[in-house]
């Protein structure tokens, strides 16, 4: 929106708005509250004074259906929920708590918070500024976020990152791209994904470069001219984005960019090779969990690596970060996997959340011992490079969002009137797709509907776009694979998609 910000411009607008907030909106003892902006610099500013202020800053994924955005509100007791007019304007939505619109509190500024917010900002010291705020009192386990992320029965989850987790993540991605003072980082991922939360958000403020912040990163345009007037040097996005950049880009939007991360899906090798021939930069590759705040490994390009040793593989997902301890465990056994070996990933270190908000006994299930099992399978070469070989949760990866089967499973049973005693008759899973990352895919024995009708319910049932399967990723078979304690087989679902989904690219019938 063309607003631009110092860092001690941004120091009184903290300022200010957390003294508005405290004065008109905020109980004395209100910890978690919503906020609902897109990236930008007002939804920097909303971050800021909420945390300095000691509260718990929850910003909402507005990607979600309306009911789910209202389960999470209501999951972490939400009483506020910080937006604009303008932002609302744009969904249908009824939030479940009071609603907060920035627009309605500037005309509530007087001159005498303007002054005392100066004094503050432009006159005390460091420290004096820091015992107001009563920073010097907050636990470094005290909770600083909490980000949703969907559960495997499509149930979100709030994962609560404490200070301690986002500052030491926030220190070792800082020191692993060996990241500069003079960089400028283009910030497009949403704050509600806890990388977007940890780089371009905190990293950026914690370590004092430059941050310039687009709503979507799908609109190329607007990127393209910010990327012309401020000239980043870092662009951080997922695989989508990227390739969709690599279409409607010219290589002179991006010559100031030296240094391109790519997270959330893997990035398939022919694009990185575009990306370096295109614009004259590779793309490097990293890995990580919101569980761990979230960055838990990262390849490093030539171009930040001055001592010239072996720190990237295209085809891996890096080496661990410092500060953070792996261990991959043979599924059968439990015993550490030897080299090459394919087992389950677990991470412990400073940057392992808290836990889920709420939800002791699934924390225990994927937390024990400081150790977080992350529910990935990889494996570790000789040069000590991960490599993901494959998901054992139940999730699909789309366009760098996580989309529960399950999740997918029940909205579809739904649709069709299929309840939890009837004999199970379709199955969700998800299969490689090349401009996705993964689609979702449904194996069926027989339907009532037609996909185009299931679809047109799941969409009246306010289903997210990612959830509802194309029209031909409906695939008949001729029973669904089963286990004996008559759970679904998901190993052999999986595989049977797989096999009907290269049959379809060989041209042989689905079924």
């Amino acid at each position: 929106n063309g607003t631009e910000l110092t860092g001690m411009q941004l120091l009184l607008r903290t300022l200010i708005l957390r003294r508005l907030l405290r004065k008109f909106v905020l109980e004395k003892d209100e910890k978690n509250v919503g906020v609902l902006i897109p990236p930008s610099v007002p939804g920097v500013v909303v971050n800021t004074a909420l945390t300095l202020d000691g509260r718990v800053c929850i910003n909402l994924n507005y990607t979600l259906s309306p009911d789910v955005l209202n389960l999470c509100i209501k999951k972490v007791g939400i009483k506020h929920l910080i937006t604009s007019r303008k932002v609302m304007s744009k969904f249908n939505y009824e939030p479940d708590c009071e609603v907060v619109y920035l627009e309605d509190y500037v005309p509530k500024l007087t001159l005498w918070d303007k002054l005392v917010c100066a004094f503050q900002a432009k006159f005390r010291s460091i420290h004096g500024l820091y015992r107001m705020l009563g920073l010097d009192k907050l636990d470094p386990d005290d909770v600083m976020t909490i980000i949703f992320t969907s559960g495997s029965t499509g149930i979100p989850k709030g994962v609560m990152l404490t200070h301690k987790n986002i500052g030491s993540n926030q220190i070792a991605f800082t020191q692993a791209v060996c990241l500069r003072p003079d960089d400028k980082v283009l910030g497009i991922l949403p704050f509600f994904h806890s990388f977007g939360y940890t780089c371009p958000l905190w990293t950026i403020l914690a370590y004092g470069c430059s941050g310039y912040y687009h709503y979507s990163p799908l609109e190329c345009r607007p990127i393209a001219k910010l990327c012309g007037k401020y000239k980043p040097t870092i662009m951080v996005g997922t695989p989508t984005f990227l390739r969709l950049y690599a279409k409607r880009m010219e290589r002179a939007d991006l010559e100031s960019v030296d240094l391109v991360v790519s997270g959330a899906e893997r990035c398939p090798i022919e694009l990185l090779d575009l990306y370096e021939s295109k614009f004259g930069v590779r793309p490097f590759q990293g890995y990580g969990i919101t569980e761990t705040s979230p960055v838990v490994a990262a390849n490093i390009p030539k171009t930040r690596n001055p001592g010239g040793f072996l720190l990237n593989k295209d085809e891996s997902i890096g080496l661990p970060l410092l500060g953070v301890g792996i261990k991959i465990l043979n599924l059968d056994t439990g015993e550490p996997c030897k080299t090459n070996e394919i087992g389950m990933l677990y991470v412990k270190g400073t940057n392992v959340m808290k836990g889920y908000y709420g939800e002791p006994e699934k924390t225990a299930e994927v937390l024990q011992d400081g150790w977080y099992c992350t529910g990935d399978l990889v494996y570790q070469d000789a040069d000590n490079f991960l490599f993901i070989a494959g998901r054992l949760s139940r999730f699909a990866k789309i366009g760098g969002e996580m989309v529960p089967h399950e999740g997918v499973e029940a909205q579809l049973n739904q649709a069709l009137g299929y309840g939890p005693d009837d004999e199970v008759k379709l199955a969700v899973t998800s299969v490689p797709d090349e401009k996705k990352g993964e689609k979702i895919v449904v194996l069926y024995t027989e339907l009532s509907l037609t996909p185009e009708e299931i679809n047109a319910k799941l969409t009246e049932q306010h289903c997210s776009p990612l959830w509802v399967p194309a029209p031909d990723a409906y695939w008949k078979v001729d029973a669904i694979p089963m286990l004996g304690s008559g759970k679904l087989d998901l190993f052999a679902i999986n595989q049977l998609a797989k096999k009907i989904a290269a049959g379809e690219k060989t041209g042989e019938k689905k079924d």
